[in-house]
This record gives structure tokens, sequence and C-alpha cells, in this order.
């Protein structure tokens, strides 16, 4: 098997970052009954704050414990934040079951409410999925209309076949595809990349951001995405590499916040115009105001 070598600078920034202590959460709870299945909450006392959701990182089968000291710095920093797990793989997840997952905790939350969707590495793949689901076919499960109001990928895997290929964490991508034999014939079900290719946009609001001394995921991964997605903001930081991103207090995670609350404040002010326009009878107005 491939080794993956990195230099010092990225072996201690993983170290450094990883070996935070993670933070309890002022609200955990369950949405279906299997363990995997809860989420960590850290609600705003603010009802107009901006909610992001989470999704976590760890190639599909490590735990959220490592993004709780992120997210309690957005919590800290006047955001309203939603950590779920979801079922992974190597137990009870990978495919079908964590998509399901992800797919039941975004189309559960409540409508209308503004939000920015926001994932860290395999997390990242997860919320540009989302964005995707309205580009499968009508007849998969997964297909919706409802798709996020907008989405941060942070230094995301976008191309599961590059994955494959560059066998990143120990093949974690045949484990999330239930082996090679599967492989093939799932891909355009979940695969980004290959989604977008046959449109070339979500027509979700998207921004992906990375480091450029990003050592985990290779940047060729950013870069086919954002050659592919016409509409897409790529934002990438100079000297920054992968776990930076979600390291609080860390000038990398302050672009991060300061992206998502723009992300927000664009996304609410979508929303409001769409409600005024519905209020008064404009339907045209209203669709000048949607994501194109």
């Amino acid at each position: 098997m491939a080794s993956r070598e990195i230099s010092a600078f990225a072996a201690e920034e993983e170290r450094r970052v990883l070996s935070l202590r993670p933070v309890l959460a002022p609200v955990h709870g369950h949405y279906g009954d299997h363990p995997h299945q809860v989420y960590d909450a850290w609600p705003s006392e603010d009802p107009e704050a901006p909610l992001v959701v989470l999704l976590h990182g760890g190639y599909w089968r490590y735990d959220r414990m490592h993004l709780t000291p992120f997210a309690a710095h957005l919590s800290e920093r006047g955001f309203s934040v939603l950590l779920p797990g979801f079922r992974r793989s190597g137990g009870a997840g990978g495919y079908p079951e964590t998509f399901d997952d992800v797919a039941r905790i975004v189309d559960t939350l409540p409508a209308g409410r503004p939000y920015v969707l926001a994932g860290h590495c395999s997390g990242g793949h997860l919320a540009l999925w989302c964005a995707a689901r309205g580009l499968l076919p009508d007849t998969s499960a997964w297909h919706t209309t409802r798709l996020p109001p907008a989405v941060l990928a942070l230094a995301p895997l976008t191309d599961l076949r590059a994955t494959r290929r560059d066998r990143l964490s120990d093949d974690a991508a045949l484990q999330l595809m239930g082996g090679p034999d599967r492989f093939a014939e799932r891909l355009a079900d979940v695969d980004p990349l290959s989604l977008l290719r046959r449109a070339g946009s979500t027509g979700v609001r998207t921004v992906l951001l990375h480091g450029a001394a990003d050592e985990e995921v290779p940047l060729t991964q950013f870069a086919d995405y954002a050659a592919v997605h016409r509409d897409l903001e790529t934002l990438v930081l100079p000297g920054t590499g992968h776990y930076t991103l979600i390291e609080p207090g860390a000038p990398a995670a302050g672009a991060v916040a300061d992206t998502l609350r723009r992300l927000y404040d664009e996304t609410a002010t979508r929303h409001a115009a769409l409600a005024e326009a519905a209020a008064s009878g404009r339907p045209a107005a209203a669709e000048e105001a949607s994501p194109s």
C-alpha cells in the first residue's frame, strides 16, 4: 500500500489540531435510533444569529469530536451551530447509510430557515453532494429540489475516483463505496464531480475554500472541481494547510468564519426578498432573487 509522505509543517499542523480537547456541546440529541444518529448544537440566544450546519471530516469513518472545538469557536463568534453525526464507514455506514443520514439531516431542517451547510474534507464532499442532489435522476431516493441555500466546502474531497486512485487514507473511498466490485456502479450517485459534469452547476451558491499548502487532499481535487463548476467561488489561503482551517483562533479559521457570515448574509437577504415577493404577489421578483 502506498504511504503518504508529508512535510514537518503538515505533520505538526495535523498533530496540533487533532489533539485539541473535544468540547462538550450545551445541547445534544438524537434524530434516529442508531448511536451515530446524534447531533450536538450550540444554539444562540439571538434568534437572528446565522445558522451553520457542520459536516465533519475523517474520511467518512471517524467521528465528529475533532470538530467540536471549531463548532464552539463559531458559537463564540455569534453563530448558531449544528454538528450532526451520521453512520460511518467501517461499521454501520458507508453507501448507502452515510448518504441516507446526511440527506435526512438536511431535509428535516426547518423549511425556509436561512443557513449555510459547511463541511471539512470528507464532510466537504458530503456538503457538495447535498448541493448536487437536484442533479440526481428523479428515480433516486436522494433526489430533491429542496437544496441547501448555500454551501461552504473546506478543503473538500470532490472526486471519489481520484480519491480511490490516490489511495487516500488507506483506501477510504473503497471502504465508503463497499469495495472495488461496487465502486463503479455507485459512483454516479454520490460523486460531486461526476454529477457536476452533466450540468456545470448545481444552482446552489457554493464557495470552495482551501489552503495553498494542503498536503492531505491533493490540490488537483480542488482545481478539477473548479474547472467544471461554472459559478463556483474559490478562495485560496496562502501558507495554509489542511487542518488549520478548523483550528480555533488561527487566521485561517477566522477567514472561514468571515466567509460563513458573508454567505449567510447573502442567503438571509435572498430569503427576505423571496418572502417579500410572495407576500406582495410578485412571482417574477421572487424568481429574480432565487439562486442561479
